[in-house]
Protein backbone atom coordinates (compact mmCIF):
# COMPACT_ATOMS: atom_id res chain seq x y z
CA UNK A 1 0.00 0.00 0.00
CA UNK A 2 2.84 2.36 0.87
CA UNK A 3 4.66 1.67 -2.38
CA UNK A 4 1.44 2.29 -4.30
CA UNK A 5 0.99 5.66 -2.54
CA UNK A 6 4.58 6.58 -3.34
CA UNK A 7 4.09 5.59 -6.95
CA UNK A 8 0.86 7.58 -7.18
CA UNK A 9 2.47 10.62 -5.52
CA UNK A 10 5.46 10.43 -7.85
CA UNK A 11 3.19 10.02 -10.88
CA UNK A 12 1.23 13.16 -9.93
CA UNK A 13 4.47 15.05 -9.35
CA UNK A 14 5.84 14.20 -12.80
CA UNK A 15 2.47 14.85 -14.45
CA UNK A 16 2.23 18.28 -12.79
CA UNK A 17 5.77 19.12 -13.91
CA UNK A 18 5.00 18.02 -17.46
CA UNK A 19 1.89 20.23 -17.58
CA UNK A 20 3.91 23.18 -16.22
CA UNK A 21 6.67 22.60 -18.77
CA UNK A 22 4.20 22.45 -21.67
CA UNK A 23 2.57 25.66 -20.42
CA UNK A 24 5.91 27.47 -20.24
CA UNK A 25 7.27 26.02 -23.49
CA UNK A 26 7.70 28.61 -26.22
CA UNK A 27 10.09 31.57 -25.92
CA UNK A 28 13.32 29.53 -26.04
CA UNK A 29 12.22 27.23 -28.87
CA UNK A 30 10.74 30.07 -30.94
CA UNK A 31 13.77 32.35 -30.54
CA UNK A 32 16.18 29.54 -31.38
CA UNK A 33 14.16 28.39 -34.39
CA UNK A 34 13.92 31.89 -35.88
CA UNK A 35 17.72 31.84 -35.90
CA UNK A 36 17.41 29.48 -38.88
CA UNK A 37 15.99 32.22 -41.09
CA UNK A 38 16.59 32.83 -44.80
CA UNK A 39 20.05 34.26 -44.10
CA UNK A 40 20.98 31.39 -41.81
CA UNK A 41 19.77 28.75 -44.28
CA UNK A 42 21.77 30.45 -47.04
CA UNK A 43 24.90 30.41 -44.86
CA UNK A 44 24.51 26.72 -43.99
CA UNK A 45 23.74 25.82 -47.61
CA UNK A 46 26.89 27.60 -48.82
CA UNK A 47 28.95 25.90 -46.10
CA UNK A 48 27.82 22.45 -47.23
CA UNK A 49 28.12 23.22 -50.96
CA UNK A 50 31.61 24.75 -50.69
CA UNK A 51 33.26 22.70 -47.94
CA UNK A 52 31.29 19.47 -47.65
CA UNK A 53 31.21 18.01 -44.13
CA UNK A 54 34.34 19.88 -42.98
CA UNK A 55 32.49 22.58 -41.03
CA UNK A 56 30.01 20.39 -39.15
CA UNK A 57 32.15 20.67 -36.00
CA UNK A 58 31.18 24.36 -35.74
CA UNK A 59 27.73 23.26 -34.56
CA UNK A 60 29.22 22.48 -31.13
CA UNK A 61 30.52 26.00 -30.30
CA UNK A 62 27.40 27.43 -31.99
CA UNK A 63 25.20 25.51 -29.53
CA UNK A 64 27.24 26.68 -26.53
CA UNK A 65 27.11 30.34 -27.59
CA UNK A 66 23.36 30.23 -28.22
CA UNK A 67 22.50 28.46 -24.96
CA UNK A 68 24.67 30.66 -22.72
CA UNK A 69 23.33 33.95 -24.10
CA UNK A 70 19.67 32.85 -24.20
CA UNK A 71 19.84 31.56 -20.61
CA UNK A 72 21.06 34.96 -19.41
CA UNK A 73 18.18 36.63 -21.27
CA UNK A 74 15.63 34.30 -19.73
CA UNK A 75 17.01 34.80 -16.22
CA UNK A 76 17.01 38.60 -16.51
CA UNK A 77 13.45 38.62 -17.82
CA UNK A 78 12.15 36.34 -15.06
CA UNK A 79 13.95 38.10 -12.18
CA UNK A 80 13.37 41.73 -13.22
CA UNK A 81 10.06 41.46 -15.04
CA UNK A 82 11.47 44.00 -17.49
CA UNK A 83 12.55 43.82 -21.11
CA UNK A 84 16.18 44.23 -22.10
CA UNK A 85 15.32 47.60 -23.67
CA UNK A 86 13.93 48.90 -20.36
CA UNK A 87 16.98 47.75 -18.45
CA UNK A 88 19.43 49.30 -20.93
CA UNK A 89 17.57 52.63 -20.90
CA UNK A 90 17.44 52.73 -17.09
CA UNK A 91 21.10 51.83 -16.59
CA UNK A 92 22.91 53.22 -19.64
CA UNK A 93 20.95 56.38 -20.39
CA UNK A 94 18.52 57.64 -23.02
CA UNK A 95 21.12 59.06 -25.47
CA UNK A 96 23.11 55.84 -25.83
CA UNK A 97 19.86 53.85 -25.93
CA UNK A 98 18.59 56.05 -28.77
CA UNK A 99 21.64 55.37 -30.99
CA UNK A 100 21.59 51.62 -30.21
CA UNK A 101 17.96 51.27 -31.20
CA UNK A 102 18.15 53.44 -34.30
CA UNK A 103 20.88 51.04 -35.48
CA UNK A 104 18.78 48.01 -34.56
CA UNK A 105 15.74 49.44 -36.33
CA UNK A 106 17.65 49.98 -39.59
CA UNK A 107 19.31 46.53 -39.37
CA UNK A 108 16.01 44.76 -38.74
CA UNK A 109 14.25 46.46 -41.63
CA UNK A 110 17.05 45.06 -43.81
CA UNK A 111 16.72 41.63 -42.17
CA UNK A 112 12.94 41.61 -42.69
CA UNK A 113 13.48 42.45 -46.36
CA UNK A 114 15.79 39.43 -46.61
CA UNK A 115 13.07 37.21 -45.11
CA UNK A 116 10.54 38.29 -47.74
CA UNK A 117 13.21 37.57 -50.35
CA UNK A 118 13.30 34.05 -48.89
CA UNK A 119 9.53 33.79 -49.30
CA UNK A 120 9.78 34.90 -52.94
CA UNK A 121 12.71 32.60 -53.72
CA UNK A 122 11.28 29.50 -52.03
CA UNK A 123 7.91 29.66 -53.80
CA UNK A 124 9.57 30.48 -57.11
CA UNK A 125 10.76 26.85 -56.99
CA UNK A 126 7.04 25.94 -57.24
CA UNK A 127 6.54 28.51 -60.07
CA UNK A 128 4.69 31.00 -57.86
CA UNK A 129 5.34 34.65 -58.72
CA UNK A 130 6.73 36.95 -56.03
CA UNK A 131 3.89 39.34 -56.82
CA UNK A 132 1.56 36.70 -55.39
CA UNK A 133 3.66 35.04 -52.67
CA UNK A 134 5.03 38.18 -50.99
CA UNK A 135 1.76 40.18 -50.61
CA UNK A 136 -0.16 37.12 -49.36
CA UNK A 137 2.59 36.26 -46.86
CA UNK A 138 2.80 39.88 -45.66
CA UNK A 139 -0.98 40.03 -45.11
CA UNK A 140 -0.91 36.71 -43.21
CA UNK A 141 1.95 37.90 -40.99
CA UNK A 142 0.16 41.21 -40.27
CA UNK A 143 -3.17 39.50 -39.54
CA UNK A 144 -1.60 36.90 -37.21
CA UNK A 145 0.00 39.55 -34.98
CA UNK A 146 -2.57 42.37 -35.15
CA UNK A 147 -5.73 40.28 -34.99
CA UNK A 148 -4.46 37.35 -32.92
CA UNK A 149 -3.41 36.95 -29.27
CA UNK A 150 -0.01 36.00 -27.89
CA UNK A 151 -1.29 32.49 -27.12
CA UNK A 152 -2.52 31.93 -30.69
CA UNK A 153 0.62 33.45 -32.22
CA UNK A 154 2.87 31.33 -30.01
CA UNK A 155 1.10 28.13 -31.07
CA UNK A 156 1.53 29.05 -34.73
CA UNK A 157 5.22 29.84 -34.10
CA UNK A 158 5.77 26.48 -32.37
CA UNK A 159 4.02 24.77 -35.30
CA UNK A 160 6.44 26.53 -37.68
CA UNK A 161 9.37 25.40 -35.50
CA UNK A 162 8.41 21.75 -35.88
CA UNK A 163 8.19 22.08 -39.68
CA UNK A 164 11.80 23.21 -39.86
CA UNK A 165 12.72 19.58 -39.15
CA UNK A 166 11.83 18.80 -42.79
CA UNK A 167 15.52 19.47 -43.45
CA UNK A 168 16.29 16.16 -41.75
CA UNK A 169 14.23 14.43 -44.47
CA UNK A 170 15.92 16.43 -47.22
CA UNK A 171 19.36 15.49 -45.89
CA UNK A 172 18.58 11.77 -45.61
CA UNK A 173 17.30 11.72 -49.21
CA UNK A 174 20.74 12.92 -50.29
CA UNK A 175 22.26 9.63 -48.99
CA UNK A 176 24.98 11.18 -46.78
CA UNK A 177 28.18 9.36 -45.84
CA UNK A 178 27.76 8.96 -42.07
CA UNK A 179 31.33 7.77 -41.58
CA UNK A 180 32.73 11.00 -43.04
CA UNK A 181 30.26 13.02 -40.98
CA UNK A 182 31.42 11.37 -37.77
CA UNK A 183 35.07 11.88 -38.73
CA UNK A 184 34.53 15.61 -39.37
CA UNK A 185 33.04 16.05 -35.89
CA UNK A 186 35.53 13.91 -33.96
CA UNK A 187 38.56 15.33 -35.80
CA UNK A 188 37.66 18.95 -36.64
CA UNK A 189 39.60 20.59 -39.43
CA UNK A 190 40.58 24.26 -39.36
CA UNK A 191 42.19 26.13 -42.24
CA UNK A 192 43.35 29.72 -42.06
CA UNK A 193 42.72 30.75 -45.65
CA UNK A 194 40.16 33.52 -46.15
CA UNK A 195 37.25 31.43 -47.60
CA UNK A 196 37.39 28.76 -44.88
CA UNK A 197 37.87 31.25 -42.05
CA UNK A 198 35.10 33.54 -43.34
CA UNK A 199 32.62 30.67 -43.55
CA UNK A 200 33.54 29.45 -40.06
CA UNK A 201 32.93 32.93 -38.67
CA UNK A 202 29.66 33.26 -40.62
CA UNK A 203 28.28 29.96 -39.26
CA UNK A 204 28.96 30.78 -35.63
CA UNK A 205 28.10 34.45 -36.10
CA UNK A 206 24.69 33.71 -37.64
CA UNK A 207 23.80 31.72 -34.52
CA UNK A 208 23.21 34.86 -32.49
CA UNK A 209 21.83 38.24 -33.57
CA UNK A 210 21.15 41.40 -31.52
CA UNK A 211 17.37 41.33 -32.01
CA UNK A 212 17.11 37.80 -30.55
CA UNK A 213 18.08 39.00 -27.07
CA UNK A 214 15.30 41.58 -27.00
CA UNK A 215 12.64 39.24 -28.34
CA UNK A 216 13.55 36.42 -25.93
CA UNK A 217 13.29 38.64 -22.85
CA UNK A 218 10.07 40.31 -24.03
CA UNK A 219 8.49 36.90 -24.75
CA UNK A 220 9.39 35.70 -21.24
CA UNK A 221 7.62 38.73 -19.76
CA UNK A 222 4.62 38.45 -22.09
CA UNK A 223 4.19 34.84 -20.97
CA UNK A 224 4.32 35.82 -17.26
CA UNK A 225 6.93 33.26 -16.20
CA UNK A 226 8.11 33.50 -12.57
CA UNK A 227 11.30 32.39 -10.83
CA UNK A 228 9.72 29.16 -9.54
CA UNK A 229 9.31 28.11 -13.16
CA UNK A 230 12.90 28.95 -14.12
CA UNK A 231 13.98 25.29 -14.37
CA UNK A 232 11.32 24.68 -17.02
CA UNK A 233 12.44 27.77 -18.93
CA UNK A 234 15.97 26.37 -18.85
CA UNK A 235 14.68 23.25 -20.59
CA UNK A 236 12.83 25.43 -23.10
CA UNK A 237 16.05 27.31 -23.91
CA UNK A 238 18.01 24.05 -24.13
CA UNK A 239 15.51 22.38 -26.47
CA UNK A 240 15.37 25.52 -28.62
CA UNK A 241 19.16 25.57 -28.91
CA UNK A 242 19.25 21.88 -29.82
CA UNK A 243 16.56 22.28 -32.51
CA UNK A 244 18.46 25.23 -33.99
CA UNK A 245 21.69 23.27 -34.23
CA UNK A 246 20.03 20.07 -35.50
CA UNK A 247 18.30 21.95 -38.35
CA UNK A 248 21.55 23.77 -39.26
CA UNK A 249 23.46 20.46 -39.11
CA UNK A 250 21.13 18.72 -41.58
CA UNK A 251 21.05 21.69 -43.97
CA UNK A 252 24.86 21.44 -44.21
CA UNK A 253 24.62 17.64 -44.61
CA UNK A 254 21.96 17.94 -47.36
CA UNK A 255 24.11 20.30 -49.43
CA UNK A 256 27.40 18.54 -48.69
CA UNK A 257 26.02 15.14 -49.77
CA UNK A 258 24.73 16.44 -53.08
CA UNK A 259 26.04 19.83 -54.20
CA UNK A 260 29.61 19.52 -52.86
CA UNK A 261 29.89 15.96 -54.11
CA UNK A 262 28.90 17.06 -57.63
CA UNK A 263 30.81 20.41 -57.63
CA UNK A 264 27.61 22.46 -57.89
CA UNK A 265 27.99 26.16 -57.01
CA UNK A 266 25.18 28.19 -55.46
CA UNK A 267 24.64 31.81 -54.42
CA UNK A 268 21.58 31.55 -52.15
CA UNK A 269 19.30 28.98 -50.48
CA UNK A 270 16.84 28.98 -53.40
CA UNK A 271 19.66 27.80 -55.69
CA UNK A 272 20.28 24.85 -53.34
CA UNK A 273 16.63 23.80 -53.56
CA UNK A 274 16.71 23.93 -57.37
CA UNK A 275 20.05 22.12 -57.61
CA UNK A 276 18.83 19.26 -55.39
CA UNK A 277 16.18 18.23 -57.94
CA UNK A 278 18.45 16.41 -60.45
CA UNK A 279 20.75 15.15 -57.68
CA UNK A 280 18.40 13.89 -54.95
CA UNK A 281 14.98 13.98 -56.61
CA UNK A 282 11.90 16.18 -56.80
CA UNK A 283 10.82 15.43 -53.22
CA UNK A 284 14.17 16.44 -51.72
CA UNK A 285 14.11 19.69 -53.71
CA UNK A 286 10.51 20.46 -52.72
CA UNK A 287 11.21 19.66 -49.07
CA UNK A 288 14.21 21.99 -48.99
CA UNK A 289 12.21 24.81 -50.62
CA UNK A 290 9.27 24.25 -48.27
CA UNK A 291 11.62 24.50 -45.27
CA UNK A 292 12.97 27.79 -46.64
CA UNK A 293 9.42 29.12 -47.08
CA UNK A 294 8.39 28.19 -43.51
CA UNK A 295 11.59 29.69 -42.07
CA UNK A 296 11.15 32.90 -44.05
CA UNK A 297 7.49 33.46 -43.08
CA UNK A 298 8.32 32.56 -39.47
CA UNK A 299 11.19 35.06 -39.33
CA UNK A 300 9.27 37.73 -41.27
CA UNK A 301 6.76 37.60 -38.41
CA UNK A 302 9.16 37.53 -35.45
CA UNK A 303 11.68 40.14 -36.64
CA UNK A 304 9.18 43.04 -36.95
CA UNK A 305 7.53 41.98 -33.66
CA UNK A 306 10.92 41.94 -31.91
CA UNK A 307 11.78 45.35 -33.40
CA UNK A 308 8.47 46.89 -32.31
CA UNK A 309 8.93 45.34 -28.85
CA UNK A 310 12.38 46.72 -28.13
CA UNK A 311 11.80 50.18 -29.64
CA UNK A 312 8.56 50.69 -27.69
CA UNK A 313 10.08 49.34 -24.46
CA UNK A 314 13.13 51.56 -24.85
CA UNK A 315 11.05 54.72 -25.11
CA UNK A 316 8.28 53.84 -22.67
CA UNK A 317 5.45 52.98 -25.09
CA UNK A 318 2.99 50.14 -24.49
CA UNK A 319 3.90 46.94 -26.35
CA UNK A 320 2.54 43.41 -26.65
CA UNK A 321 0.62 41.09 -28.97
CA UNK A 322 -2.08 40.65 -26.31
CA UNK A 323 -2.81 44.39 -26.32
CA UNK A 324 -5.36 45.96 -28.67
CA UNK A 325 -4.37 48.56 -31.27
CA UNK A 326 -5.85 51.38 -29.14
CA UNK A 327 -3.77 50.25 -26.14
CA UNK A 328 -0.46 50.02 -28.04
CA UNK A 329 -0.74 52.11 -31.24
CA UNK A 330 3.02 52.80 -31.51
CA UNK A 331 3.78 49.06 -31.27
CA UNK A 332 1.33 48.09 -34.01
CA UNK A 333 2.12 51.02 -36.31
CA UNK A 334 5.85 50.27 -36.15
CA UNK A 335 5.20 46.57 -36.80
CA UNK A 336 2.97 47.43 -39.79
CA UNK A 337 5.45 49.92 -41.29
CA UNK A 338 8.33 47.40 -41.10
CA UNK A 339 6.18 44.77 -42.87
CA UNK A 340 5.20 47.24 -45.62
CA UNK A 341 8.80 48.39 -46.20
CA UNK A 342 10.25 44.85 -46.17
CA UNK A 343 7.66 43.40 -48.55
CA UNK A 344 7.57 46.55 -50.70
CA UNK A 345 11.32 46.48 -51.41
CA UNK A 346 11.11 42.88 -52.64
CA UNK A 347 8.27 43.80 -55.01
CA UNK A 348 10.40 46.53 -56.59
CA UNK A 349 12.05 45.52 -59.91
CA UNK A 350 15.82 45.14 -59.55
CA UNK A 351 15.79 45.73 -55.77
CA UNK A 352 19.39 45.93 -54.40
CA UNK A 353 18.91 42.84 -52.23
CA UNK A 354 22.60 41.90 -51.96
CA UNK A 355 23.48 45.43 -50.76
CA UNK A 356 20.63 45.39 -48.23
CA UNK A 357 21.67 41.96 -46.92
CA UNK A 358 25.33 42.99 -46.63
CA UNK A 359 24.65 46.22 -44.76
CA UNK A 360 22.11 44.66 -42.40
CA UNK A 361 24.75 42.03 -41.59
CA UNK A 362 27.33 44.77 -41.03
CA UNK A 363 24.89 46.59 -38.70
CA UNK A 364 24.28 43.37 -36.75
CA UNK A 365 28.03 42.84 -36.44
CA UNK A 366 28.58 46.34 -35.05
CA UNK A 367 25.64 46.20 -32.61
CA UNK A 368 26.06 42.65 -31.29
CA UNK A 369 29.13 43.33 -29.08
CA UNK A 370 27.42 46.45 -27.64
CA UNK A 371 24.27 44.49 -26.74
CA UNK A 372 26.26 41.60 -25.24
CA UNK A 373 28.36 43.95 -23.10
CA UNK A 374 25.18 45.64 -21.82
CA UNK A 375 23.79 42.21 -20.91
CA UNK A 376 26.93 41.22 -18.97
CA UNK A 377 26.89 44.51 -17.09
CA UNK A 378 23.21 44.19 -16.18
CA UNK A 379 23.22 40.54 -15.13
CA UNK A 380 26.10 41.15 -12.71
CA UNK A 381 24.41 44.07 -10.92
CA UNK A 382 23.26 42.96 -7.47
CA UNK A 383 20.68 45.76 -7.26
CA UNK A 384 19.05 44.45 -10.46
CA UNK A 385 19.43 40.67 -10.16
CA UNK A 386 19.69 40.16 -6.39
CA UNK A 387 20.78 36.59 -5.65
CA UNK A 388 20.47 35.68 -9.33
CA UNK A 389 23.57 37.46 -10.59
CA UNK A 390 25.97 35.33 -12.59
CA UNK A 391 27.99 32.87 -10.53
CA UNK A 392 31.79 32.86 -11.13
CA UNK A 393 31.59 29.86 -13.47
CA UNK A 394 28.73 31.45 -15.44
CA UNK A 395 30.75 34.66 -15.72
CA UNK A 396 33.74 32.79 -17.15
CA UNK A 397 31.52 31.22 -19.80
CA UNK A 398 29.59 34.42 -20.56
CA UNK A 399 32.71 36.62 -20.79
CA UNK A 400 34.40 34.02 -23.00
CA UNK A 401 31.26 34.05 -25.19
CA UNK A 402 31.30 37.85 -25.38
CA UNK A 403 35.01 38.02 -26.23
CA UNK A 404 34.67 35.30 -28.89
CA UNK A 405 31.58 36.95 -30.39
CA UNK A 406 33.28 40.36 -30.47
CA UNK A 407 36.30 38.81 -32.19
CA UNK A 408 34.08 36.98 -34.68
CA UNK A 409 31.97 40.08 -35.35
CA UNK A 410 35.00 42.28 -35.99
CA UNK A 411 36.58 39.66 -38.25
CA UNK A 412 33.27 39.17 -40.06
CA UNK A 413 33.00 42.90 -40.71
CA UNK A 414 36.54 43.02 -42.11
CA UNK A 415 36.04 39.94 -44.32
CA UNK A 416 32.65 41.29 -45.50
CA UNK A 417 34.29 44.47 -46.78
CA UNK A 418 37.24 42.57 -48.25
Amino acid sequence: MLSYKNFNRRRKYYLRNLVLFLAILGPGIITGSVDNDAGGITTYSLAGAQFGYKLLWTMIPAFIVLFVVQEMNARMGIVTGKGLSDLIRENVGVKITFFIFIGLLVANIGNTTTEFAGVAGSLKVFNVSKYISVPISAIFVWWLVVKGTYKIAERVFLFFSVFLLVYVVSAIMGHPHWGEIGESIIHPEMKFDVPFLSMTIAIIGTTIAPWMQFYMQSAIIEKGINIKEYKFTLWDVGIGSIITVVVAFFIIVACASTLYKNNVSIVEAKDAALALKPLAGQLASATFAFGLFIASVFSATILPVATAFFVCEAFGFEAGIDKKWKEAPQFYWLFTIIIIIGAGIILMPNAPLITITLWSQVANGVLLPVVLLCMIMLINKKEIMGDYVNKPFANVISWATVIIMIGLSVTLLVTSFL
